[in-house]
């Protein structure tokens, strides 16, 4: 599968990028960001519609988070492959990767349902490790001057807006259809992105150094992650005493001995899959370690949706205005009617988070060119801590906790676009040219396995606490119905672990962020 012209220009190529290769190119981000990012919100309503004979809900949570890991895992990979044999070529691969495994994950359904969803999610995860780098080198190439800047913003917009409208998009799709239309969708665009790309002229890194790749160390990280990702979504259940059980013990202990492991072969390795020598730059490490953290607390967006999608309201009064379901019904049959929040009146509170995020991203640009990149983190970092705050009091009834959602999405969306710029220049602009490629690579896997581990994290505390006696209050009076405090109880506590996160990554950027650093770019 490759483009019709293998020529290989570079940047001083005649060649310029057209308006169908650019949104080829935002068609294609879209694949992951709007469309693969919405199974988090989707959990129970996927279960549900498959039906708990054929998949569980640490199936679809162990799932929903696997795109991000295998995202991380082989983008590294991926962006240099792109510069050896072609951008053009490694994105067109990415995008039917990612049909394929888009198909996969709506077609999971009776005895296949658990194969597909996981091997389809995986294929999702590649095709994004293929699409990202590649696109966004294609960018470099292909436009100059105002127009790269234009067609750079485009392809934030398909990223981060696509993040930011998934919720609402999902949301929308499966509540007129169904949750699968949501991936036969992404698959067409899929066929429409490629069609639009096909036929760009290829693009190759001048000059790319031909390194052995290290195949064995991505390996053991791989081992050691995967071991944690199944103890953390499965361990609670684990035959012969859960978390204590023999099995959950063996998979944190080989997590733990593959990244012993790990940090021993990369060591030794002459071209290691991660460049340990970068962390010897603080700068480097502590925006690093921030920006994991700040793409770990994704399970505040996540779990809050889960939230309000098992929470409902008994009076028209307790329901935000127009924003539930017309009719009441008897859920439980206690001779009492329900009013139960649709996927797409959930969805629809997420609407700030998007408009913020997309309107705000180039204020924290230009936060970071005042200010440095030290305050506009800091101060991202503590907008997404009052965001966890007022998502965190799940104990007041659904009419005010929509309320406080819509502020807190908001917020959310608010804090991340002051973070994410000045995170990328105190990474990135402080590392000599040579090391630029692979420090900008670790760089995006810490985003992507921030996103994975993070949401595994809250979606196994979420699904853990969740089950617990009906009525427990836990020292806590809550309004409302009563036989769904330990749902409502969870989604606090996550919201408090994710507060916590953040406050690790303000910790890092306090710690390494130099006071005066201003943007070098």
């Amino acid at each position: 599968m490759a483009s019709k012209n293998t020529s290989q220009p570079t940047s001083g190529t005649t060649y310029q990028g057209t308006e169908r290769l650019l949104w080829g190119i935002v068609l294609a981000v879209l694949t992951y960001w709007l469309f693969a990012g919405a199974l988090g919100n989707l959990v129970s309503v996927v279960v549900q519609s498959i039906g708990t004979a054929h998949i569980s809900e640490a199936i679809v949570s162990l799932a929903a988070p696997l795109a991000g890991l295998f995202s991380g895992l082989f983008i590294v990979l991926a962006g240099g492959l792109a510069d050896r044999i072609g951008r053009v070529k490694v994105t067109l691969w990415g995008i039917a990767i990612g049909a394929l495994g888009s198909l996969l994950v709506a077609f999971s359904a009776g005895a296949v349902a658990i194969p597909f969803m996981l091997i389809g999610r995986a294929l999702q995860g590649i095709s994004t490790a293929c699409i990202m780098p590649a696109t966004m080198a294609l960018l470099k190439t292909y436009w100059d001057g105002a127009g790269r800047q234009r067609a750079v913003s485009m392809w934030s917009i398909g990223s981060w807006g696509g993040s930011g409208l998934s919720a609402i998009f999902g949301g929308f799709v499966s509540q007129r259809l169904d949750w699968s239309w949501i991936y036969i969708i992404s698959a067409i665009v899929s066929v429409i992105s490629f069609a639009m790309i096909w036929g760009t002229p290829e693009s190759q890194a001048d000059r790319v150094e031909r390194k052995a790749f290290d195949g064995v160390g991505m390996g053991i990280f791989m081992v050691g992650l995967l071991g944690l990702m199944v103890a953390l979504i499965f361990g609670a259940k684990m035959p012969g005493g859960g978390w204590a059980s023999p099995a959950t013990v063996a998979l944190f202990s080989l997590a733990v001995v593959s990244t012993g492991i790990f940090v021993w072969w990369e060591n030794k390795v002459s071209n290691p899959f991660i460049d340990f020598s970068l962390f010897e730059n603080k700068t480097f490490t502590g925006a690093t370690i921030s920006n994991f953290m700040i793409n770990a607390t994704i399970g505040i967006l996540n779990v809050s949706q889960l939230v309000l999608l098992g929470a409902r309201a008994r009076t028209l009064e307790d329901c935000a205005s127009q924003l539930c379901r017309t009719n009441f019904v008897d859920a439980n049959g206690d001779g009492i009617n329900d009013q139960w929040l649709s996927t797409w009146d959930a969805g629809l509170l997420t609407l700030g988070y998007a408009i913020m995020i997309i309107g705000f991203i180039r204020v924290g640009e230009k936060l970071l060119q005042r200010y440095g990149a030290r305050k506009p983190m800091i101060w991202g970092s503590l907008i997404v801590i009052l965001s966890g705050l007022f998502l965190t009091p799940t104990f007041v009834g659904l009419g005010t906790y929509q309320v406080l959602a819509v502020i807190g999405y908001a917020l959310f969306g608010l804090g991340l676009a002051f973070y994410a710029t000045p995170s990328t220049d105190a990474a990135l602009s402080n590392l000599p040219p040579e090391k630029a490629g692979a420090g900008s690579g670790i760089y995006k896997m810490a985003s992507s396995l921030g996103g994975a581990i993070g949401l595994a994290i809250s979606l196994t505390i979420f699904n853990a606490l969740k089950g617990g006696e009906n009525g427990v209050t836990y020292a806590l009076t809550m309004t409302g119905v009563q036989d769904n405090t330990s749902l409502r109880f969870a989604g606090m506590v996550v919201m408090l672990v994710n507060i916590c996160l953040t406050l690790i990554a303000i910790v890092s950027i306090v710690a390494t962020v130099p006071k005066e650093e201003k943007s070098k770019s």
